[in-house]
């Protein structure tokens, strides 16, 4: 298990891809984002997108996917919340996403000496290598102690 110490700011993950379906999109789409452009592909084609895409929620739910399991081996403890959220371009049926993970700051907290917080800057990418999803996010982490 990674703790606190064991990472460094620099340090880069990279997630597996995950590719996402037309049935996927319109089920995310239906349940909770029900605009015509993530639940009808032939009212989709008179969008500005010109076709069917994923809410951009469920492209930030798939990154949360992807980050967990990459980081397994992080002894993370809560997330503590996400900065600078942008969608650069949709997310189409039949496109990849995977996830890079930099961490780009790292403190120990000021009340608890058990934990620390990283911040990670999150790439989500097609399999184009185009940003489809950026964010920060800060998250607590268990750091060594003495027992």
């Amino acid at each position: 298990m990674k703790l606190y110490e064991d990472v460094s700011v620099g340090d880069v993950r990279q997630s597996d891809g995950y590719t996402v379906s037309k049935s996927e999109i319109v089920e995310f789409g239906e349940k909770y984002d029900p605009q015509p452009f993530h639940t009808d592909a032939d009212a989709a084609k008179d969008s500005v997108f010109g076709g069917l895409v994923a809410s951009g929620w469920q492209t930030a739910a798939i990154c949360m996917r992807l980050n967990v399991e990459n980081s397994e081996d992080m002894a993370t403890q809560a997330g503590v919340g996400v900065d600078d959220l942008r969608w650069h371009q949709p997310l189409q049926p039949g496109d990849t996403l995977r996830l890079r993970t930099e961490i780009i700051d790292k403190r120990p907290s000021d009340s608890d000496p058990s934990r620390g917080y990283i911040t990670t800057r999150h790439e989500g990418l097609n399999q184009d290598d185009e940003l489809v999803i950026s964010y920060e996010a800060t998250a607590m982490i268990r750091r060594e102690t003495d027992a």
